[in-house]
């Protein structure tokens, strides 16, 4: 529908509701990004298809084609775009829908324009990931992860990783055998405090879980956190 172009990149903003869309779109560009902006699910997939955006900000609820729909689309497809749903329902089942579909982050109406702009630096920043050469690669049993390639095997298999995903596995594989709580994951891994809801790291964990399978080196420590140990 409309697209502004700048040298930080594109980023797609599918919302329905105007008000809330050019006040993303007017934040976005005060902080450097191109916006393209869509109001309907179905135009909205067909922009992330054509355009490429650096990241995706998508109503969960929209016409058309629901957020959760163009997220699954797109991760079918093999797009790793980073994707930061918008949410009008404060509850645990949008939040869990929504990230098991591969999404980054999410945000729940009402929010700060300067929150969601963090989040939207936040995720390109863990997306863009380590210079090349930086780190060697970190091995903790059969998981190998190699920061500088971005990439995960598990038991000589390789393992697709959303970028939130693979920076909270490199986190905890920093340091194997060291217990994070929540609210160090979140500050570490998401880059906010508490308040961001540690339920996100708990989604987020037993997505990396399963998408490692019986390899997995995540171990729960009960009223703690989580560490990563053979």
């Amino acid at each position: 529908m409309t697209a502004d172009t700048t040298p930080r990149g594109l980023v797609l903003v599918v919302e329905d509701e105007p008000a809330i869309a050019d006040l993303v779109r007017l934040y976005l560009t005060r902080d450097g990004f191109g916006v393209h902006l869509e109001r309907d699910g179905v135009a909205g997939l067909a922009a992330a298809r054509r355009l490429r955006p650096v990241a995706c900000v998508l109503d969960i609820a929209l016409p058309g084609l629901a957020g959760t729909e163009i997220c699954r689309k797109l991760r079918e497809a093999g797009d790793w775009t980073p994707v930061i749903f918008l949410t009008a329902r404060d509850d645990e089942v949008d939040r869990i829908v929504g990230l098991e579909l591969g999404a980054d982050d999410y945000v729940t109406k009402p929010f700060s324009p300067r929150e969601l702009v963090a989040r939207v630096r936040a995720v390109l920043r863990r997306a863009a990931g380590t210079p090349s050469g930086a780190e060697q690669p970190r091995v903790v049993g059969p998981v190998v992860l190699d920061p500088a390639r971005r990439t995960v095997t598990a038991a000589g298999t390789p393992v697709q990783l959303t970028s939130t995903e693979f920076d909270l596995l490199a986190h905890l594989m920093a340091r194997p055998g060291r217990v994070f709580t929540r609210e160090e994951l979140l500050a570490g891994v998401w880059g906010y405090a508490a308040h961001g809801g540690t339920r996100t790291v708990d989604v987020h964990v037993a997505q990396v879980r399963a998408k490692l399978g019986p390899a997995s080196v995540i171990r729960t420590h009960r009223g703690v956190g989580y560490a990563a140990d053979a």
